[in-house]
């Protein structure tokens, strides 16, 4: 976890030892399992969890998010407890941050600091740094009164300070410079994106993108479906901790029909996702939107997996792929008594999976195959020599079984898209 000194320049530190602040604002919401999500979100960040605290409350305290009883009762077990910092599940504003901080004495951050944190630390690619880096000044940008002294300087020297301008001013001019140039090349890398995705359509290769919660296996099973397609040496990252993947990984996948499709590994989601980061990471989640087909990867052995799957529908919905086809591969079953248990999504395929003990991962495939390669028709063409110009389309744009040149022209054993075979259908032989 990021920690800041006097001239708010980031510090590491091994460990950190928190207090979690909630609350609850409808006495009908339950906030028990958003503040075990933070918990777990503290842990990935290196972070102690000494104790929790949570108020019910109508209407937010503007000054402070929590009452001042409250306050004061936070500042005593940050002292007893000897935390080092104070993390809030809702976001806070400027004052806020500021009126907390100044009351309890140590660090206080939100849970979207916290998220945009753990991000920052993952972050592998060019690109995902860059999305990071643009979602946390598009976070700080209101706040800045909120941080105390200033940002850490992204640019400066003579001729940076204007006539009677103050430092915040000056901080806001080089966080939007900053800004600016991040959109910059992050449109350049969209720019390079759309024309692979350009190549790929005229390929027709279909897409089949992994979508799901955080930590709901999907990495685990890209790589399961790697192995079994003997591409192991193409396996991603995974582990079993929250946000273990961020950059959106592509591979190809052939199977032993021959088929092949595309398969996108994506970010996982979380509930209260950062609005800045799902803006941020939109260019990246945008392969989703372009995908033939979803799979909704779900943590079967988690109890609530059903807020999980609303979570996921909500960001589809934001990033224009709510309505896609999709499956609901409900994962880790081998973790679960009784797997007839789960409730299956009206409107979607439902399949019950473990990518760890693959269990009904052929099924998957075939469940995949037939919903991707569903308008294609096996047909057995013989194309005359005179027509090279099919022969060439088949063997580009067709999966061709088998082929042998004949007497009277090129014999295929092919499955094409129904519109080719209407097409083509002068040639069929029975």
């Amino acid at each position: 976890m990021l920690r800041f000194n006097e001239n708010n320049e980031v510090i590491r530190a091994d460990e950190y030892k928190a207090i979690l602040v909630g609350l609850q604002r409808d006495r009908e919401e339950d906030i028990s399992y958003s503040m075990e999500e933070l918990k777990g979100l503290a842990e990935a960040a290196n972070v102690e969890v000494l104790g929790m605290m949570t108020q019910n409350l109508e209407r937010p305290n503007t000054a402070t998010l929590i009452g001042k009883g409250k306050v004061e009762e936070l500042a005593e077990m940050v002292r007893n407890m000897e935390a080092d910092t104070v993390i809030f599940n809702d976001e806070l504003t400027g004052m806020q941050l500021r009126n907390v901080e100044d009351a309890v004495g140590v660090r206080v951050i939100d849970r979207t600091i916290l998220i945009l944190d753990i991000f920052a630390d993952r972050a592998s690619s060019r690109e995902g740094k860059l999305q990071v880096e643009l979602a946390q000044l598009q976070y700080r940008m209101p706040r800045l009164t909120g941080f105390g002294k200033s940002l850490s300087r992204l640019g400066g020297g003579i001729g940076t300070r204007g006539p009677g301008e103050k430092k915040l001013e000056t901080d806001r001019r080089h966080i939007e410079k900053r800004m600016y140039e991040i959109k910059s090349e992050l449109e350049q890398i969209k720019n390079t994106r759309g024309v692979q995705r350009s190549k790929r359509e005229k390929s027709e290769i279909p897409v089949v993108a992994l979508v799901g919660y955080t930590n709901s296996g999907k990495s685990a099973l890209m790589n399961r479906l790697l192995m079994l397609t003997e591409k192991e040496e193409k396996t991603v990252f995974e582990k079993n901790m929250l946000f273990a993947t961020l950059d959106t990984a592509q591979r190809s996948v052939v199977l032993d029909t021959n088929h092949q499709f595309i398969l996108v590994d994506t970010v996982g989601f979380v509930s209260k996702l950062p609005h800045s980061l799902v803006n941020a990471f939109k260019a990246t989640l945008e392969e989703v939107a372009f995908a033939d087909l979803l799979v909704h990867v779900v943590d079967s052995a988690y109890e609530n997996h059903e807020f999980h799957i609303n979570v996921t529908n909500k960001v589809l919905k934001e990033i224009g792929a709510g309505n896609k086809e999709k499956i609901m591969a409900f994962n880790k079953v081998d973790l679960i008594e009784d797997p007839g248990m789960i409730v299956p999504v009206q409107g979607a395929d439902n399949i019950c999976i473990s990518a760890k003990q693959d269990i009904n991962i052929d099924q998957l495939i075939e469940l995949i195959k037939s919903k991707i390669f569903k308008d294609h028709v096996r047909a057995r063409l013989l194309v005359p020599y005179t027509r090279g110009d099919i022969s060439s389309y088949l063997c580009e744009k067709a999966k061709v079984n088998a082929m042998d040149y004949r007497e009277n022209g090129t014999y295929f054993d092919v499955e094409l898209k129904t519109a080719d075979y209407q097409r083509y259908k002068e040639y069929e032989i029975i």
